[in-house]
């Protein structure tokens, strides 16, 4: 692997860890956008941005690259892809609606469950996501640069509304937790590659779980939302992909 690689991705890796580690406390655009909670609909409409301009369009380049690299004919020529994407999206939903059941009722044990599986499942999310940074199925310096732009927005989202939602625990020691794997993620994938069916598979479940997160973790509630600036961070990071993908 060239030595190029390895330091761009080791960068961003190191800051998705510091978004978990001090996300509370990191202000993007604060010269442009003095409410915290303006920031974060900003980054969610970047990271909806790139669900719907590269991420999909990445979908299609998987079904082929898997279609192309698999051993046998395939039935539906790779509409696998697709259907694993559904599988993160269900996933990932199915870890929400279950830490939401739990989080209902008044013991301890089952608020301490319902915290180790959000933050067990966003660790596995952080881990794939990272290791992606390194293997992808497009390794050029300018799809590295934008994913990883995209997704440390969209980690800043993530960590906010862990915060929100869990406190304290998250705070110590979550926000760790989802650190820690940021750079287990990299190292992985500096250390071995899958072949590039699994690749493929990686590739479509993250996005499905993109996709879920965004919506649950991202869009804000009615009271919290910040339309505008939701809406300013889609068109401008939209408008800077379009010409790249």
């Amino acid at each position: 692997m060239a030595l190029n690689v390895v330091v761009e991705t080791d960068a961003a890796a190191l800051l998705f860890a510091t978004i978990f580690v001090i996300g509370g406390r990191v202000h993007p655009f604060r010269t442009l956008i003095r409410d915290r909670r303006s920031i974060i609909s900003f980054s969610a409409g970047m990271s909806a941005a790139y669900v719907f301009v590269h991420l999909m369009p990445e979908l299609d380049g998987a079904r082929r690259r898997f279609a192309a690299s698999a051993s046998a004919m395939l039935r539906y020529e790779g509409m696998a892809i697709y259907f694993i994407a559904l599988v993160g999206f269900l996933f990932f939903y199915g870890i929400d609606h279950l830490r939401v059941h739990l989080q209902t009722s008044a013991e301890i044990e089952q608020e301490k469950l319902a915290f180790r599986l959000h933050v067990g499942g966003f660790a596995l999310y952080v881990w794939l996501v990272s290791y992606l940074l390194v293997r992808n199925l497009e390794e050029t310096g300018v799809s590295t640069a934008f994913y990883a732009a995209a997704m440390a927005f969209h980690f800043l989202a993530v960590d906010d509304g862990l915060r929100r939602e869990h406190g304290p625990a998250y705070e110590y020691p979550g926000r760790f937790v989802l650190a820690g794997m940021s750079i287990v993620g990299w190292a992985a994938g500096i250390t071995f590659a899958l072949p590039v069916p699994v690749l493929a598979l990686l590739v479509a479940l993250v996005s499905g779980a993109i996709i879920m997160t965004s919506a649950v973790m991202e869009l804000p509630s009615e009271s919290d939302g910040r339309f505008f600036p939701f809406v300013s961070g889609g068109l401008t990071y939209g408008l800077i992909l379009v010409p790249l993908t």
